[in-house]
């Protein structure tokens, strides 16, 4: 290959660009290419995919530990700035001394380049990188100001440990003006977690749900090679271990990592090891302590059961649970051992969510019941679809109810929640949808309270609401489906289909 064709695969391939012409520091010391891993390799895909779509990037990463996803941004940019014109590039992290470490790869980078692709230099100092021709360079920040990089005008941001910053609110609230909204630009957030509440938690469930410009990405630990080790003799796992292994995939070596890391980096506390090496997003925000009342794994195990072939018995209930305050309204289907068909309608209409329950009703006659929370909204639903002749298909349930079971559940949403967890911690795995917002709904919940008469006492929703930043709408849709035993009864859906012929007869006579 010439050097003219070699250059211009280069330019436009950011891995062999990278593996050719960009130096980093390995964990050892050494100073060798940079040749991406897959981690890296898994989150360039869907960001040039991003691009593709968009023009531009916004995509935050959600990371454990070690993953060189700082190392593959910093690259990303460096290149893009060292080899563009009039572009400049913010570093922003949670200490100067993290600051600096990034700031001083993009250095290495700049200093370890091949001639050919090292611009020419107009300043390089402990705060400054800028290349003379190119009018480009770097902007560096701490996130210790509330007014950091507010006054900047640049074209690719850099956010680095967002979870751990302190002024997030005000800091983010004047970069957002910073990187403008257009073709080319591009801004990348990552960070490990901090638990729920917090600024970098609430873009990750607003990019989650679709309801901002960024894109969510996670990547679980056991992506990394690395992390295996041989299986010493006498290796043993406990039963959550071996659930774990199940749930995702991984093999001894994989678990004999994760056990010895456990027990000498983090004194044998998993919660912390979940925390640092998550392998749901799940894992990693919830914070160390957090007891949920659904066991994340189990509902990870439920995740993989193919509904398509999953064999369902007993009657087909729906749970609806209506948005309130801007939340969306969620619909979900449970037959058995088997939910299905989540749904969000995201319409303030409480009319159109009824008009959607209504045609889910008459389209689907083996629904047996469809359960609805009638506190707040949901009363006006409930009374519409009775009023449209569904009352023998619908029932109202008031979370602030008395449980059936009142020695063992404070009130009837403890109850319903409660009989939730024991379905999904069955021994017979059930099989749910596999949706990351479902799953964070149903592990959001803490199930360590109790009343002073020892019934299972839950916190508020608003309280959850807080932490996760969203209503648990999803969770409190399936626990619905327990608000009552139904039996499945054929002959109810065959009077219901009679009826169905009688009201459309009647229908069409009227309208003749």
């Amino acid at each position: 290959m010439s050097a003219d064709a070699m250059l211009s695969k280069l330019i436009t391939d950011d891995e062999l660009y990278c593996a050719r012409n960009l130096k980093i520091r390995t964990k050892d010391g050494e100073i060798l290419p940079f040749e991406w891993n897959d981690a890296q390799r898994i989150l360039h895909g869907k960001i040039e995919q991003q691009k593709a779509e968009k023009g531009w990037v916004r995509v935050i990463v959600l990371k454990g530990r070690q993953q060189g996803i700082s190392t593959y941004f910093a690259a990303r940019f460096y290149k893009r700035t060292s080899m563009g014109f009039g572009k400049r590039t913010m570093i922003l992290t949670h200490l100067d001394a993290a600051t600096q470490n990034l700031f001083g790869m993009a250095k290495t980078f700049f200093e370890l380049s091949d001639d050919t692709l090292r611009p020419a230099i107009k300043a390089n100092s402990g705060t400054e990188l800028s290349f003379a021709r190119l009018r480009s360079g770097y902007k560096v920040a701490t996130a210790g100001s509330p007014g950091a990089g507010r006054s900047d005008t640049i074209q690719y941001l850099h956010a680095s440990e967002m979870a751990f910053w302190a002024n997030a609110q005000k800091i983010m609230a004047g970069l957002g003006q910073t990187v403008p909204l257009i073709a080319g630009s591009e801004a990348g957030i990552e960070s490990t977690a901090n638990g729920m509440g917090n600024l970098f938690h609430k873009f990750w469930v607003l990019a989650v749900a679709g309801e901002s410009d960024w894109m969510a990405v996670f990547i679980p630990w056991f992506i990394e090679r690395g992390y295996r080790r041989a299986v010493p003799e006498g290796f043993e796992m406990s039963d959550d271990e071996h659930e774990y292994m199940e749930a995702y995939d991984l093999d001894e070596e994989q678990m004999a990592w994760r056990q010895a890391k456990t027990k000498t980096d983090f004194a044998g506390d998993y919660n912390w090891f979940n925390q640092e090496y998550p392998a749901t997003p799940d894992l990693a925000f919830q914070r160390v302590g957090h007891k949920p009342l659904v066991n994340t794994v189990k509902v990870s195990l439920a995740r993989k059961k193919n509904i398509a072939h999953a064999k369902r018995i007993g009657a087909h209930v729906v749970g609806l649970d209506p948005g309130r305050g801007g939340d969306p309204s969620s619909f979900i289907h449970r037959q058995g051992r088997v939910a299905w068909g989540l749904e969000r309608n995201r319409t303030a209409d409480t009319m159109a969510v009824a008009g959607q329950a209504a045609r889910m009703l008459r389209d689907d006659l083996t629904i047996r019941m469809m359960f609805i929370d009638i506190g707040g909204l949901g009363a006006g639903i409930y009374d519409r679809l009775v009023e449209l002749g569904f009352s023998d298909r619908v029932t109202a349930v008031n979370f602030g109810g008395a449980a059936t079971d009142d020695r063992k559940y404070f009130n009837k949403r403890c109850e319903m929640w409660g009989e939730m967890a024991e379905w999904i911690h069955d021994d017979i795995t059930p099989c749910i949808p596999d949706d990351d917002q479902l799953h964070g709904d149903l592990t959001s919940v803490r199930g360590d309270q109790y009343s002073s008469n020892g019934q299972l006492k839950l916190p508020e929703k608003k309280v959850i609401k807080k932490e996760l930043g969203r209503s648990p709408d999803d969770g409190d849709a399936l626990a619905l489906t327990f608000a009552e035993p139904v039996a499945a009864d054929d002959t109810f859906t065959e009077d219901w289909k009679v009826k169905l012929m009688r009201r459309n007869s009647r229908k069409s006579a009227m309208g003749a």
